[in-house]
């Protein structure tokens, strides 16, 4: 029943967060900023609650590690929202950070020596290609988007550059942040819930430097087409409501992945959220009308080849037919 309800936290919870995201991003661009702050202050909110019992219960691992992996955290999340203001379209930034497999690959080779089998490698080979082939489809889009002038055009080109850089610098230091998390789960033990408390919790001060940002799009929100609440009778910005259900179902699909890696195996908490960008990303596409390509489209299935290929699902798949055949030798 747990994992059967976890799962479907996790889809329900992340997609329906995709979509508000896009539908928050598409008329304001530049909002990753106050979309960043209301998720943070919200789980930080309920963490202080429910977590720490309002500030009383001490954590299990010490602070200074928390201010390190939250400086981390802090900078992946705001500069892949930020990214999104030099033409990057939702689509690609979902098949980007689908790449995290290469990012943690690199870092675990490099920092914890690691070494991985020749599948591993081959699955990482495929998302690179995957992720390549849509990043150079996209770039062929945005030349073909600003056809003006060859001035024109190259800023254009440069200012999407630019962003790509951002999406790849993001993808490293979540990678990294990633290892560090695994070593201090190793010696401290696992306290997910406190280290999403803290992960959030710590950073708030910081968005003091992005406050004239999320204050400017505050009055731009303010300023956006009014609707009714049902059942309320209350008339609200209809850009608060997104960003109401952005929170929400941001929560929600933090939860169900929290849920989730208590209650299943790793590679179970991967497919399910493999799938779940999948689906998050076909959606996407298809609803918004989302420039996709045909070769963006073998671009998306090669990552999600390779990262099926990375967790192993075939080996699992062909495990657990062999096992009735087991149980029928043993009991012959």
């Amino acid at each position: 029943m747990g994992t059967a309800f976890a799962v479907v936290l996790v889809f329900v919870g992340c997609c329906s967060n995709v979509v508000s995201l896009e539908l928050l991003v598409r008329e304001f661009p530049g909002c990753g900023n106050i979309v960043t702050f209301a998720q943070f202050l919200f789980i930080a909110l309920e963490g202080f609650i429910f977590e720490t019992n309002f500030g009383r219960k001490k954590p299990a691992i010490p602070l200074r590690n928390y201010v390190i992996m939250v400086t981390m955290f802090f900078t992946v999340s705001v500069i892949n929202n930020y990214a999104l203001n030099f033409n990057i379209a939702m689509p690609l930034h979902m098949i980007f950070r689908s790449g995290s497999l290469i990012a943690n690959m690199i870092l675990g080779i490099i920092i914890l020596k690691k070494r991985y089998t020749a599948s591993k490698y081959l699955s990482i080979a495929l998302v690179s290609a995957g992720i390549f082939i849509c990043t150079i489809m996209s770039a062929k889009q945005v030349n073909v988007a600003n056809e003006g002038s060859e001035e024109e055009g190259f800023f254009a080109f440069m200012h999407w550059l630019i962003g790509i850089a951002m999406l790849t610098f993001a993808l490293l230091m979540s990678a990294r942040m990633g290892i560090f998390q695994e070593t201090l789960y190793k010696q401290y033990g696992k306290h997910s819930k406190e280290a999403l408390f803290y992960n959030h919790c710590l950073p708030l001060p910081g968005f003091l430097l992005l406050s004239t940002n999320i204050y400017s799009h505050c009055l731009h929100f303010n300023q956006s087409s009014p609707v009714v609440v049902p059942g309320v009778g209350l008339t609200v910005p209809i850009m608060w409501i997104y960003l109401l259900v952005n929170v929400v179902t941001q929560y929600v699909c933090i939860r169900g992945v929290f849920i989730l890696t208590t209650e299943c195996a790793s590679l179970t908490v991967t497919l399910v959220v493999t799938l779940r960008k999948f689906l998050s990303l076909i959606f996407s596409i298809l609803y918004f009308q989302n420039p996709f390509t045909p070769w963006h489209w073998v671009g998306t299935a090669v990552v999600f080849l390779g990262t099926l290929l990375y967790t192993e699902v075939w080996s699992s798949v062909q495990a657990a037919l062999r096992g009735p055949e087991v149980k029928e030798k043993k009991a012959e």
